[in-house]
């Protein structure tokens, strides 16, 4: 299983930060294999993190596509620039992802919620800027030790919300650490 250019240096410079919420390689080949779907398609990252997802997003992109990701901490989102910034398709946002989310107008192909703006904060309004047969992905839903308690109890919850709207078709996956797809069908 190949891995993308400089996820591995991605992990090791995240453990010296202290930063172990990234992503893992199931969740990595997850979304390198939506992103392939998606040719010369929009995509967001909502928490860029260090950027180990956006490695893997990156990898399924072609050459026409753009990732937009954004983060709110600009040291560990260095890591992300250093190693994946050479990429002329990424462009980085170091500011508060619901502000980012409240000044949106575009629309995405593909949207990566991994922090709590998209996910537990400003929901429909994420929804909202993603295209019909586009795809919201979120993982972290089983518990583990590396969530926070408040993250495990809102977690059911939001899964619960996507499963009731009418507007997405939800695929579940009690795998890596529990990953939710949602297909938009309709605005």
């Amino acid at each position: 299983m190949q891995v993308p250019e400089g996820y591995a240096k991605i992990l090791q410079e995240s453990k010296v930060l202290g930063f172990q919420q990234s992503c893992d390689r199931k969740t990595g080949f997850l979304l390198k294999g939506l992103a392939a779907s998606k040719p010369s398609g929009n995509f967001l990252e909502l928490g860029t993190g260090a950027g180990a997802s956006a490695s893997w997003i990156i990898e399924g992109m072609d050459g026409g596509s753009t990732l937009t990701t954004v983060d709110i901490d600009s040291n560990v989102q260095a890591v992300a620039k250093k190693h994946l910034g050479h990429d002329r398709r990424v462009s980085f946002r170091c500011e508060d992802g619901a502000a980012f989310i409240q000044n949106l107008s575009e629309r995405f192909d593909f949207i990566f919620a991994d922090t709590w703006p998209g996910k537990f904060e400003l929901l429909d309004k994420t929804l909202d800027h993603l295209n019909v047969g586009g795809f919201y992905v979120i993982h972290d839903l089983l518990p583990h030790s590396k969530l926070p308690e408040q993250y495990r109890i809102k977690a059911p919850k939001l899964v619960h919300t996507l499963r009731n709207r009418s507007d997405l078709v939800i695929t579940e996956m009690d795998w890596s650490t529990g990953l939710l797809l949602a297909i938009k069908t309709n605005v």
